[in-house]
């Protein structure tokens, strides 16, 4: 998973801009999902409901960490919803249920689910919310940090042991993946490969970033530099895998949210419920289940993710709860997703206050956004209106009542949690 990677981010993807070899061609090889959404506008939603198949509304875990619990608009009166920063113990992860069946796990790279600031008899407690300690047998640099302090050596990420000073963050995580496939060669294995690129700081080599510098187009050059960066890496452990004799691996790659930067054709970016902020790349290869090269149009989200690798691996579910559904049927073309609808909350404000807080609904070619700022809902035609620029609550509006009593009744059933009014005396 790459972190801030924005859905026109790619060269598959229609950026003719840039230069993504590594990533077009496992394109190429597998399915590429073209109404693919994150979970969340924002970082930890999403890696939460990666880890454990239910909606950030669900598990409470609603914004990035640690975020601004106690910022005010002075427009709205709107204060965030109460959410929690990590991802608690008591939820049973992905990695939980494969090591628990036999499989090596590894994760390596950006966790952002760990951020709980204190300490007790035995220390701080963040560390005790790590990967190791949600069913990872190994991990390398997952912590609470949501972007690295550097990514070139000294990197200033705590689990992350010295190598070479100067060493490019992508590379050196790219060799511990390298490794761990190595390792489990002969073994099932499952490993977490979250990238911290494409995330703030914008650092690159400056090799890549001058080349970016000199194509007419490139509005910012070190943004594009780390995004052939992080493909030239992941292009070393696609060899890998080959090399190894375990190209038939089921593999999958997303982002976690849109760019923080420009998102067109797509309205707004991270931080926000348009398009821009929560439609992302998403890839999968699967030889021999999955015919190369092929699209598919129909709408999927993060909580995807874990009934998919479960069916896949042929691991009963045993009444696990989960919000989202297995993509088998599509991935192998033998049939359809049996929703109809998928949502999305966000009562936050984002690192940049700029965006509005509210909800979302997606049915079908229809997106409803409805506000807490008692702002009126906006629907939305994808099909016909990708940029989301012409509202059509006004002439719709049986349309607009009928998707807002679903998102009403599924807000209930999550137990949502939303925004506050703060008295103006207070």
């Amino acid at each position: 998973m790459a972190d801030d990677l924005g859905w026109s981010d790619l060269h598959c993807q229609g950026n003719a801009l840039l230069d993504t070899p590594s990533i077009d061609r496992l394109a190429s090889q597998g399915m590429r999902f073209t109404n693919a959404y994150a979970a969340a506008p924002v970082c930890t939603p999403t890696r939460a409901a990666m880890m454990t198949g239910l909606a950030p509304a669900r598990l409470a875990i609603t914004n990035h960490a640690p975020g601004n619990p106690d910022f005010v608009s002075e427009k709205t009166g709107l204060r965030g919803a109460q959410w929690t920063t990590f991802l608690s113990l008591d939820h049973v992860t992905i990695a939980e249920r494969l090591r628990g069946n036999g499989y090596q796990t590894g994760f390596i790279g950006k966790w952002h689910l760990s951020h709980r600031p204190g300490r007790d008899d035995d220390g701080p407690l963040e560390p005790r919310l790590r990967p190791e300690h949600q069913g990872f047998d190994l991990n390398i640099g997952g912590c609470r940090l949501g972007g690295p302090p550097s990514y070139f050596e000294p990197y200033k990420i705590p689990n992350i042991s010295p190598r070479r000073d100067g060493d490019y963050l992508p590379e050196r995580l790219a060799d511990e993946a390298i490794a761990f496939l190595k390792s489990n060669r002969d073994r099932p294995f499952f490993l977490c490969w979250w990238n911290y690129s494409v995330h703030y700081p914008i650092e690159a080599p400056q090799q890549l970033i001058k080349k970016y510098e000199s194509r007419a187009g490139i509005k910012n050059p070190g943004y594009a530099a780390m995004i052939e960066g992080m493909d030239g890496a992941i292009g070393r452990v696609l060899d890998s895998l080959d090399q190894i004799g375990q190209r038939d691996t089921l593999l999958l790659f997303t982002s976690d949210n849109g760019s923080l930067f420009d998102n067109l054709p797509l309205r707004a970016n991270k931080g926000h419920l348009y398009e821009g902020g929560i439609r992302v790349p998403w890839i999968v290869r699967w030889p021999g289940r999955i015919t190369p090269g092929t699209t598919c149009s129909t709408p999927i989200i993060s909580m995807d993710i874990v009934p998919t690798i479960l069916e896949a691996v042929g691991i009963a579910k045993h009444g696990d709860a989960s919000d989202g559904e297995s993509l088998i049927p599509l991935l192998t073309q033998t049939g359809t997703l049996k929703r109809n609808s998928i949502y999305f909350h966000y009562p936050n404000y984002a690192f940049h206050k700029r965006n509005r807080l509210g909800s979302a609904i997606r049915q079908g070619k229809y997106k409803l956004i409805r506000w807490y700022d008692d702002g009126p809902s906006e629907l939305y035609d994808l099909s016909r209106d990708l940029a989301e620029e012409t509202n059509l609550a006004d002439q719709h509006p049986e349309l607009t009542e009928k998707l807002s009593k679903k998102l009403d009744a599924w807000l209930t059933e999550t137990a949502a949690r939303l925004p506050q009014v703060v008295d103006s005396g207070s």
